[in-house]
């Protein structure tokens, strides 16, 4: 049997580890049994480090013995203020997709997707490969967004289907893809139009799409968010819930009938994807002042203000994520405050200092909450009522990307590598 075919049969039979943004269940959360190692540096617990062939703020997939990424190759990279945004331009970017061997670091394949010239530009703290990519038995989903969508053989690299729905993103694309039984949910707020949609997975063709709650608004760019989708069950339900500009809003997973709303304030720019525990739906609202809220999600229809359970203003982050670890709620802020509250009131129990600037999420593992800084410090922290941090690790490199876990490896990726941290 050749290995090509082996390799075809391993990945039509097991179940990925790491198959999205976030992992398994969305919501930065790592399975039982995941052991990542608390403490590393360049030298020390280091499986791997390798280069990509080109940049991106894409998260890694794991799936067995194989790890796949986006990237960007830019031609001419230069900054530059485009109104009051620090952008990046290119005169061409080259879009693709890789497969790593998780064992060696070896790079199995590469594919180019689409070459761009002259493109939109993106965000100093952006990418032109920041949506991450998910993965199912027999088919890895690369988005970019309004640039296109493709689902790959993942054993070869080979395209099975391309779809493109263009978007005005303004700064660059930043939504990640969400699986649902045989969906694959995109959210689209842009400048243009705002909509949450779901292809079928076998074919990319469009089961249904639903506009979201209007933005009022006179300026476009206020329309525009980053949010990826997460299902949630409540009351023996299912339902996918989505932050948006002004909105969050959860919808019927099969149909996309829109559930319920409540809008959250005049918010936009949304990287925060929610996350879901003691029936309560935690999510930070973006710019221009960022807030924490948590809600209930039982209702239907437009929700009144009742429905909150608390909000909080203090050191919240604008682009990343919360975590939930039991009864507590961590998430550390874009200039670098690292907090931890009771998720049922909303009462700060700790806040610390990383000491640099935080847009990749936090992790939890084995137990633990993994911090990460934008200049490649890590701090590992053990629950309790007061502070206390088990680690702090250094690596070279800008940290954007949220790391994945996959059994005893923490994966890394920087703008130029991909780190397997394990204990050696």
């Amino acid at each position: 049997m050749s290995l090509s075919l082996i390799a075809v049969l391993l990945l039509s039979q097991a179940t990925p580890e790491w198959p999205t943004f976030r992992g398994p269940t969305g919501d930065g959360v790592a399975p039982a049994g995941a052991e990542p190692p608390v403490e590393w540096n360049e030298s020390r617990n280091v499986a791997w480090k390798i280069a990509l062939p080109g940049r991106g703020r894409s998260s890694p997939v794991i799936f067995g013995d194989r790890i796949f990424i986006t990237f960007a190759r830019e031609k001419n990279l230069q900054r530059k203020k485009v109104g009051p945004d620090e952008m990046q331009t290119a005169d061409a970017v080259s879009l693709g997709a890789a497969c790593i061997d998780r064992g060696s670091g070896k790079i199995l394949w590469e594919v180019p997707l689409r070459d761009v010239e002259n493109p939109d530009p993106v965000h100093l703290l952006n990418s032109w490969a920041t949506p991450s990519p998910a993965i199912v038995p027999g088919r890895l989903f690369c988005d970019f967004g309004g640039w296109g969508t493709w689902c790959l053989d993942p054993a070869q690299g080979n395209i099975l289907w391309e779809k493109k729905i263009p978007l005005d993103h303004q700064v660059g694309p930043g939504s990640s893809l969400t699986l649902y039984g045989k969906l694959l949910v995109l959210v689209r707020d842009g400048r243009d139009s705002q909509v949450v949609l779901a292809l079928d997975q076998a074919t990319g063709e469009q089961v249904w799409k639903t506009e979201r709650p209007p933005v009022k608004t006179s300026s476009p760019n206020a329309k525009k968010s980053f949010s990826t989708a997460l299902s949630i069950e409540s009351g023996g339900k299912r339902q996918l819930v989505a932050v948006g500009p002004h909105w969050v809003a959860s919808y019927e997973p099969e149909t996309g009938r829109e559930i319920w709303r409540l809008r959250h304030g005049d918010g936009y720019s949304i990287g925060c994807v929610p996350v879901f525990g003691n029936d309560l739906l935690i999510l930070s609202t973006g710019c221009p002042r960022p807030s924490i809220i948590a809600m209930k999600v039982n209702g239907s229809g437009e929700q009144p203000s009742t429905s909150l359970a608390w909000s909080s203003q203090k050191s919240v982050p604008m682009i990343s994520s919360p975590v939930l670890l039991g009864s507590e709620v961590f998430w550390n802020s874009d200039d670098g405050f690292l907090s931890c509250a009771d998720a049922g009131t909303g009462t700060v129990r700790w806040k610390a200092r990383l000491g640099e600037g935080t847009l990749a999420s936090p992790i939890v593992a084995a137990g633990r909450v993994y911090f990460f800084g934008r200049e490649g410090k890590t701090v590992v922290v053990k629950p309790g009522p007061g502070f206390e941090a088990l680690a702090e690790n250094k690596l070279e490199g800008t940290l954007i990307a949220t790391p994945a876990v996959a059994g005893k490896s923490l994966f890394i990726r920087t703008d130029t590598h991909l780190y397997r941290l394990e204990n050696r």
